[in-house]
């Protein structure tokens, strides 16, 4: 009977994100993101990859959601998951001519 409890209560734990979230990935190549904007929900997940041979450290100040993903290098990637509605400014702290806008809808 415990172990039965116990697994009930693991199995949300372990179980994939929100149905029907979505994963966009964005590659960092030329000190440029694939995209200028993107229109997503709470819930999605955004994937940064560094296709560039150098250091990149993506990071929001926006009022919805702020974050800091650190500095990563070529081949890694970083991951944010939309926690709130409204408009993100996302850059680079490395190179700031890189910015990219989501706007994350309910």
């Amino acid at each position: 009977m415990r172990i039965a409890t116990f697994l009930a209560c693991l199995v949300p734990l372990l179980a994939p994100g929100p149905a029907g979230a979505e994963d966009f990935v964005v590659s960092q190549k030329n000190k440029k993101f694939s995209a200028s904007a993107l229109k997503a929900k709470v819930g999605d997940v955004v994937t940064f990859r560094n296709d560039d041979p150098f250091f990149h450290n993506i990071f929001s100040l926006s009022e919805a959601q702020s974050f800091d993903l650190g500095t990563h290098a070529q081949g890694q990637s970083r991951k944010v998951t939309l926690s709130h509605p409204g408009t993100l400014e996302i850059e680079c702290a490395i190179h700031p001519e890189m910015k990219l806008t989501v706007d994350v809808a309910k």
